[in-house]
């Protein structure tokens, strides 16, 4: 997997201040609330109700370059699902969705985990591809698709 270059050297709260979704002193709170408790800075201001999970996935895809998929409407074949185990799914907050030869694609809350997609080639032996997905709607399409 190539290592992510940054579309854009801005970070990630002040793209969603320029956007209008959170102000500076927000930002503030966050960062305080991030130091103690953990977590992803998106995860923290989704936490707080600053911003939205999809929010958060589009500043992603203007700082990173990601292409946003959003998974409501998108139906995956279940040949594409059976190429990565739910339970790597679920530990990553993943889910493939298309594959064409030896490219898979990948919807993933956290794109930049670079371990994640590491483990998903070894595991497929294919070539990811990363799109930003929410968890939200990850997690749905997990217990869709990998339904007993």
């Amino acid at each position: 997997m190539k290592p992510y270059r940054r579309a854009t050297n801005k970070h990630l709260g002040e793209l969603l201040v320029e956007r209008g979704v959170i102000d500076k002193e927000q930002i503030k709170m966050a960062i305080a609330y991030q130091k103690e408790k953990g977590g992803l800075f998106g995860e923290v201001l989704v936490e707080l109700k600053f911003a939205t999970e999809e929010d958060i996935a589009q500043a992603l895809t203007a700082q990173y370059g990601f292409p946003y998929l959003p998974l409501s409407n998108y139906e995956i074949d279940h040949e594409v699902i059976k190429t990565v185990p739910e339970h790597v799914c679920r530990q990553f907050c993943l889910i493939p969705i298309d594959k064409i030869g030896k490219s898979l694609s990948l919807a993933m809350a956290d794109p930049l985990n670079v371990q994640a997609a590491e483990d998903v080639e070894l595991i497929t032996g294919c070539t990811v591809q990363a799109f930003v997905g929410t968890a939200s709607d990850i997690k749905e399409c997990i217990n869709k698709y990998y339904k007993k």
